[in-house]
């Protein structure tokens, strides 16, 4: 076994080690149950220390990939996930502040304000009777025929589940193992890598430009040979860019000219939906067999709506459906006779087009700020900026000692970054002095810098 093992790792680091060992788990390699060697010796055999194989031991540990009985030895067991959304609870206001501030722009949540109003469409559906068995489809049929004409390719199948995180939660259970690799941009959405990090996976990132992920990184990303590909289409949170058609292009090309062309799942979260103002450009229109497309209606609609459609891959989203089963089965259909009446219903898509705009004037009006103050950002679409900074905890103080919440850079990032931070802009409504607000944002990115240079 310890030749085995020996064998299958190239990467001799504490995480080459543990995501090898995964694979081996999830390939079934080494069986449920198997003791396997110690410490000290796989340290011996790889020429690496034991504080290394201790380190790829934990997180194996953490992952419940193996459990440690003392000197009875170390054996593998059912992968059962680590508790805690580690990244995801930094970026409310780093934490332990949120709710502190007299203006916390670090939620990236959307203005309740530019909603629309959902009393009609509840009024509409109060009296109707939508489940009338527990067998009953887990899509109304009249839901699904309005998604298909909105969808941006022609998907296998269709369902509804509660929100953005819930789909890329059920998609990744069906299409991603322990060990395995995945790609994503970088940087990204915290919870999407909390998500992964449960998982056990080897995470992948590559960088962003203003058109999109970046076509080299990606094309040596696939060469690792990775079972998935998340990509946020347009607006992306964090950075707020939007990929253009000609990226589009190319990432399907590239993708098609790989190795992992018929078994890579490319996962779309077009988490901004109808309050993005850039076009929507889905792989789906080039590889609608190996794309699951996410549009979500919470921040465009109303985050208690909590739905999202997920459409594409008929073998991914019946698996995933088939699972939801076992659990909740459906998302509620009272719900989803509301977002039906909203599809279409005239004052919503006036509220919309109102929100869109709105969004779209907070977010410009304080990168002009900022660029008056050479401070750098990225993207031009959605509610959140991604605002370059000289030293991040210095700019978060600085904001927060005049009563601003903004989230930090670090928990969105894969590899090496400028400090940065995330800004939800699109919470600057009529009563905040914008203008205001950008000069402090401009202030504490420039002076954090000179706070850096005094620790020197």
């Amino acid at each position: 076994m310890l030749d085995d093992i020996s064998s299958n790792i190239t990467d001799r680091s504490a995480r080459g080690i543990a995501t090898a060992i995964g694979r081996m788990v999830s390939a079934g390699d080494l069986d449920v149950g198997t003791r396997l060697p110690t410490v000290r010796q796989l340290s011996r055999r790889l020429g690496v220390s034991p504080t290394t194989v201790g380190e790829a031991w934990r997180t194996l540990a953490d992952v419940g990939a193996i459990e440690t009985l003392g000197r009875n030895g170390t054996f593998v067991r059912q992968p059962t996930g680590p508790g805690g959304p580690r990244r995801y609870r930094r970026i409310a206001a780093d934490g332990d502040h949120r709710g502190h501030f007299s203006l916390d722009l670090s939620t990236g949540t959307p203005d309740s304000s530019l909603l629309p109003d959902l009393s009609a469409a509840l009024a509409h559906v109060s009296n109707r009777t939508l489940t009338s068995s527990y067998l009953d489809q887990p899509v109304l049929p009249e839901l699904e025929e309005a998604l298909r004409e909105r969808w941006p390719f022609a998907p296998d199948q269709i369902t509804v589940v509660d929100g953005a995180m819930d789909a890329l939660d059920r998609i990744t259970q069906v299409v991603v193992r322990l060990g395995d690799r995945v790609v994503v941009e970088h940087p990204t959405f915290p919870p999407l890598l909390d998500l992964l990090e449960q998982i056990g996976v080897e995470v992948i990132g590559v960088p962003l430009d203003d058109e999109g992920i970046d076509i080299e990184g990606l094309r040596l990303a696939l060469e690792q040979v990775p079972s998935a590909l998340f990509l946020q289409p347009r607006a992306q949170n964090p950075t707020g860019v939007n990929m253009s058609a000609r990226r589009a292009t190319d990432v399907a090309a590239t993708i098609a000219a790989s190795s992992v062309a018929t078994t890579l799942t490319i996962i779309e979260d077009d988490h901004a939906g109808d309050i993005a103002s850039g076009e929507l450009h889905s792989i789906g229109a080039h590889l609608p067999d190996r794309t699951v497309h996410i549009r979500s209606y919470s921040k465009s609609h109303g985050p208690d709506l909590r739905l999202a459609a997920v459409g594409g891959s008929g073998d991914v989203i019946s698996r995933a459906a088939n699972r939801r089963l076992l659990g909740p089965g459906w998302s509620s259909r009272i719900l989803q006779a509301v977002l039906l009446e909203l599809l279409d219903d005239g004052g919503t898509l006036v509220a919309l087009a109102r929100s869109r705009e709105e969004y779209a004037t907070r977010r410009r009006t304080v990168v002009e700020v900022l660029k008056r103050h050479d401070v750098h950002t990225t993207g031009t679409d959605g509610i959140n900026l991604w605002v370059r900074v000289a030293n991040e905890r210095s700019a978060l103080m600085a904001l927060a000692a005049q009563g601003i919440g903004a989230a930090p850079g670090e928990p969105f990032l894969v590899l090496d970054h400028p400090d940065s931070l995330r800004v939800t802009v699109g919470l600057l409504g009529p009563n905040s002095d914008i203008v205001g607000v950008a000069e402090a944002i401009a202030s504490a990115a420039v002076s954090s810098g000179e706070a850096r240079r005094g620790q020197r």
